[in-house]
């Protein structure tokens, strides 16, 4: 991962550079930073390609339900709803999630959750639309249910063959996720070609029905003022999701695409770094987002800046 690597990114604290961002940046203009061919885990990016596995595998969701099979939610009341919905409706209950239990990843949520007297659930997880879409899909194609997270289950087998051909890469690792689901490696570049083929794929396909579903429900996908989600509601037609260890990875329908690692794992360069990208290519109106002020008592004293040269594309 080190190999090839470049500054993406410095934080500037009152006119001194304080400290510097490492990564890899994949642009389908040809104009990436770093190694666009480095070996990374998508980690949480990988949602939306194993939501489209799922539909391939029989899976029946639309709207907000498949834009929550593809989320890392913040563990709001509607978040929780909808994956016991998913799971109700393949004749499951929240008792069949194997996700690891946690808090929600709101704060309020898990202030709440905590004065109810709550202990953390998968439920309130952030990943169980997700795990709750992978039980109704074992049910839809008549596969067990207990064991779904096992890499040799016909689950992850049918998620693993299209990763390999969203992204176009062989997987060379196999990691345990922090949910427990399988993680699948691939590279950056092979990142951004799968968010290309998911944000330009015709409506009636697998991939066009995920594209759909994030486009429609941003706040399904992520939460309210998750940079994600006002990614997706300042940009029309955007594809869009982030990983843990600062990874992010983006699409336009007409095929225009991004996908980053940050090697420190920090996600804090992550919204300045996208919204560089979207800015070249012409793109506005999510200027707030993509600014990641650096404070000193509460007020902006600098920025997190990307720094590599202007290239528009």
């Amino acid at each position: 991962m080190l190999n090839g690597a470049e500054v993406l990114a410095v934080v500037e604290r009152s006119g001194f550079t304080e400290s510097v961002h490492l990564g890899h940046l994949a642009r389908s203009d040809g104009h990436s930073v770093g190694d666009p061919g480095a070996t990374l885990l998508p980690r949480s990016a990988l949602k939306p390609l194993q939501a489209a596995a799922m539909l391939h595998a029989g899976l029946d969701l639309d709207g907000e339900l498949l834009a929550l099979a593809a989320a890392s939610h913040s563990g709001l009341p509607y978040h929780r709803e909808g994956a016991t919905r998913i799971l109700a409706g393949a004749g499951l209950t929240p008792a069949d999630l194997d996700n690891t239990p946690e808090l929600p990843m709101d704060p309020d949520a898990a202030a709440a959750w905590l004065a109810a007297g709550d202990p953390p659930s998968s439920l309130a997880q952030n990943c169980s639309g997700n795990h709750a879409a992978m039980l109704a899909t074992c049910v839809a194609a008549g596969w067990e249910t207990v064991g779904y997270r096992a890499p040799d289950h016909p689950l992850q087998k049918v998620i693993r063959t299209h990763v390999e051909a969203l992204t176009g890469d062989n997987v060379a690792h196999t990691a345990v996720d922090g949910c427990g689901a399988p993680q699948f490696s691939c590279t950056v570049a092979g990142l951004a070609r799968a968010y290309a083929r998911i944000a330009t794929a015709a409506p009636d396909t697998p991939e066009g029905r995920v594209a759909a579903a994030v486009r429609a429900y941003p706040e399904w996908l992520g939460g309210p003022g998750r940079p994600v989600t006002r990614f997706l509601q300042a940009v029309p037609g955007l594809v869009a999701k982030e990983g843990a260890e600062g990874v992010f990875a983006a699409a336009l329908p007409d095929g225009r695409a991004l996908a980053l690692t940050v090697l420190d794992g920090s996600v804090r360069p992550v919204p300045a770094v996208v919204g560089r990208v979207l800015g070249e290519w012409g793109l506005s109106g999510f200027e707030e987002v993509a600014y990641v002020p650096v404070l000193g008592h509460g007020a902006a004293v600098g920025e997190v800046r990307p720094v590599w040269p202007s290239r528009a594309g």
